[in-house]
């Protein structure tokens, strides 16, 4: 897969604004999922997500496969549940990738 590919692939995963809206909060959880039981260092509880967005469990689903899929999050079973977090290393490399597309000559200057 081309780099180009590569990017694309995340781009989908990110069109929706759902799936925007749970990265984002995955970037902070202390503040969009203070009333969480569980640390955070294992992530956010599935059930959370659904509470953040107001969708259905089968919506957010379908929502946290496409971020999982792109590499944007990973799920981690803890007993019943499934906990996220976000992949900030895939993040960081979405990032760069997408400054060194749409801004070649800045890596020519080496900005």
């Amino acid at each position: 897969m081309s780099d180009c590919e590569a990017i694309d692939c995340l781009l989908k995963a990110l069109a929706h604004p759902v799936r925007r809206q749970i990265l984002r909060a995955l970037a902070e959880p202390e503040h969009y999922f203070a009333e969480q039981q569980h640390p955070f260092d294992v992530g956010v509880c599935a059930g959370m997500i659904d509470q953040l967005t107001g969708l259905s469990q089968s919506s957010n689903s379908g929502h946290l496969a496409a971020l999982q899929k792109a590499g944007l999050i990973s799920g981690r079973k803890v007993g019943q549940w499934i906990f996220y977090q976000r992949n900030e290393d895939a993040i960081a490399a979405l990032l760069q990738a997408l400054k060194k597309q749409l801004y070649p000559t800045l890596q020519e200057s080496g900005v």
